[in-house]
């Protein structure tokens, strides 16, 4: 077995397909099959079962895509410890996003890391929060961008906060609004809450939702045409200035804020590029960054 073959194991587990798992190693399909028969002859065992609808991994087989997980982080921490014995800051930035922050603020974020450190690459995932955060807890990123005030118990910096607002494209009479369309997107968790709060306190009936979509720049878009009104974190408004927007405020009329987060483990500050990056970004107004 070599890291290609735990890969192999990793990805399979993961598509329940040969075809698709070929796709996404950059191999052929007869190449993948080769390579799993030759492990189920090293170990004895058989590891999938092959069907109609695809792959179906034995008892044994489950267990070694446990073991997969567990051997590709000790190659993946082998390689950084060796890449750190050097002054020369190199080697993979691995970076679990949020979709919001992915959009906004990532890419001049490590264009501008990547002018200073030419040498270094970068290994984003991107997703929902919470799935960002659970991926820092496993070590399977370095760094977690997060929206919302999870339970984080290990180094975290508070990068910004932004308003939540009602957007229309036209003066919208705040105290009529269940009456008037509204655009829905999905939202995390912790916005959905907060937004389904200030609702409940301030109406006694419920949205007139007339359309709903999967991203927030995609209800920004139907807002900018007039389709309805929205409620949007302030930070998607910034390019919109033709777009109405009323600030949320709680019941003491303090505005109704999301925090963004930087999440890490203190371990990883050993790594040169991990404590390189968060001092940059320490030292970044992220106001600033497009």
């Amino acid at each position: 077995m070599d890291d290609r073959d735990w890969l192999i194991l990793q990805v399979l587990y993961r598509e329940k397909n040969i075809t698709k798992a070929a796709k996404e190693l950059f191999i052929s399909q007869p190449a993948l099959t080769h390579r799993l028969q030759q492990m189920e002859k090293e170990f004895h065992v058989q590891i999938v079962n092959r069907g109609r609808r695809g792959v179906q991994f034995t008892p044994q087989g489950e267990y070694l895509v446990k073991c997969a997980e567990e051997m590709l982080l000790t190659l993946q921490k082998i390689k950084e410890n060796v890449l750190n014995m050097d002054d020369q800051l190199t080697g993979t930035l691995r970076l679990g996003v949020s979709n919001f922050f992915t959009d906004y603020k990532l890419p001049g974020l490590l264009r501008l890391f990547k002018e200073r450190f030419p040498d270094v690459e970068f290994k984003v995932t991107t997703g929902w929060s919470s799935d960002m955060a659970h991926l820092l807890y496993k070590h399977d990123v370095h760094i977690a961008f997060v929206k919302g005030d999870y339970n984080w118990q290990d180094q975290k910096e508070l990068l910004f906060k932004e308003t939540i607002c009602i957007a229309s494209a036209q003066p919208v009479d705040i105290n009529n609004l269940p009456n008037i369309p509204r655009i829905d997107y999905h939202q995390d968790r912790f916005l959905k809450t907060s937004v389904d709060n200030w609702w409940a306190e301030n109406y006694s009936q419920p949205p007139l939702v007339s359309i709903e979509v999967d991203k927030a720049e995609t209800c920004k878009k139907m807002v900018v045409n007039g389709l309805g009104y929205a409620i949007l974190p302030s930070m998607l408004l910034d390019d919109a200035a033709e777009i109405y927007r009323y600030t949320l405020k709680t019941k003491d009329q303090q505005p109704l804020t999301r925090s963004t987060w930087m999440f890490y483990h203190e371990d990883s500050l050993k790594i040169n590029i991990v404590k390189a990056f968060i001092e940059f970004i320490q030292n970044l107004d992220l106001k600033d960054v497009h």
